[in-house]
């Protein structure tokens, strides 16, 4: 929408040129009516009119010259006896282009010298005093004030506009950082349990290479399973390792053991000493990658950290199953609500980005009972 607006809007040129044509025309109409001066109109006079708007396509980038030169301007036109045009009219234009951008103290004292100028000459010239002062200088300083505090209240504005959109790039900006870091987190601990995991698979291998080097020649058979063992666990190895992006560990950080659904007792129990029971229905008959284990972990980790922070329930239930080819992890509460987390939050927006990591999914709203978040991982290496 507001692409389009920018579309629809006017070139910068093509305003100035239509503020030019309408000071041209203005005052020209002005000069037509004939009143007061030593002699008519002729060319020249309705040439100074042209003049003054031939100023206007000047105005944003000399914007004290063209008040300036309206202002001196008027005074040539007086000074040659022309038609009266009034002094408010003819730099009106001017003073309003001059505060628009940023020269307000400048169209202040222009304005100033103008009408005062104006006022000595008049009654010099034995004008009337209550006609000049009393009845037609009111309306030349409110003319002259309105257009000043046009042209500062548009930049004004302007500048507000400026201001609020620089804030929202900054918001944006923020908001991506952070996504990004959470993303970064999320892989770099993903990284990390597929680290320890592979510790520890190549310390079987290890172990198991030994084995089969002592029992060559002498036992067959415990050779021949230490080395479909060493198979199998670097053919898991293998796959956790395309699972994931390499990461490098921050030499400065701790180790972090692996988690898995199995160690998953030790959150009910956190739970339970903050007033929340949990119910646990665990039927994963396969095998679990290192890296989908551990994610599942922390997703109701997460699940039941947010339940025991903010839900209303008091009761939660942590299910997981695989059907073989994925893992459904689901837990859900008896609370009406999850008040500080409905789905915005970094808790949520972290597990999702766990799950998606994996080639999974996550979803989180309220239930039937309360608020459930449901994800699925797959066991394979997503293709």
């Amino acid at each position: 929408m507001v692409d389009e607006r920018a579309r629809r809007r006017l070139p910068s040129w093509a305003v100035d040129a239509l503020i030019g044509a309408g000071v041209s025309l203005t005052v020209s109409v002005v000069i037509s009516a004939d009143q007061g001066g030593r002699h008519g109109p002729d060319a020249i006079a309705y040439l100074w009119a042209v003049g003054l708007g031939a100023l206007m396509p000047a105005r944003r980038r000399y914007p004290v010259i063209v008040l300036a030169v309206s202002a001196l301007g008027l005074f040539a036109y007086y000074a040659a006896g022309y038609p009266a045009v009034g002094v408010a009219v003819p730099v009106a234009a001017a003073l309003f282009s001059a505060a628009e951008f940023g020269r307000l103290v400048h169209a202040v004292v222009t304005a100033a010298v103008v009408v005062a100028v104006s006022l000595f000459f008049r009654l010099v010239e034995g004008q009337d005093f209550s006609f000049v002062v009393g009845y037609e200088l009111a309306g030349h300083i409110l003319l002259m004030a309105a257009a000043i505090a046009l042209g500062d209240g548009l930049r004004s504005r302007r500048t507000a506009q400026a201001g609020v959109r620089r804030i929202a790039e900054l918001t944006a900006q923020r908001y991506q950082q952070e996504a990004d870091a959470r993303v970064h987190a999320e892989r770099l601990a993903i990284a990390r349990d597929l680290h320890d995991s592979i510790g520890h698979t190549t310390s079987v291998i290890s172990l198991h290479a030994d084995v089969a080097r002592e029992s060559l020649g002498h036992d067959e058979t415990q050779t021949r399973a230490a080395l479909d063992l060493i198979r199998s666990t670097a053919t898991r190895t293998m796959s956790e390792l395309r699972r994931t992006v390499a990461l490098l560990r921050a030499p400065t950080e701790n180790p972090r053991s692996v988690v898995s659904l199995s160690s998953i007792d030790t959150l009910r129990e956190t739970a339970a000493a903050a007033g929340t029971s949990i119910d646990i229905d665990m039927r994963v008959t396969a095998q679990l990658p290192a890296t989908v284990d551990a994610a599942a972990f922390r997703i109701v980790q997460e699940a039941v950290t947010n339940i025991v922070r903010h839900s209303r329930g008091t009761h939660a239930r942590v299910t997981a199953y695989d059907d073989g080819t994925l893992l459904h992890v689901s837990v859900t509460d008896d609370g009406a609500d999850l008040g500080g987390d409905t789905g915005h939050g970094h808790g949520i927006a972290g597990m999702r980005e766990r799950a998606e990591a994996l080639g999974g999914t996550l979803t989180a709203g309220p239930g039937t009972t309360g608020f459930t978040v449901r994800s699925v991982l797959p066991l394979e290496q997503p293709s």
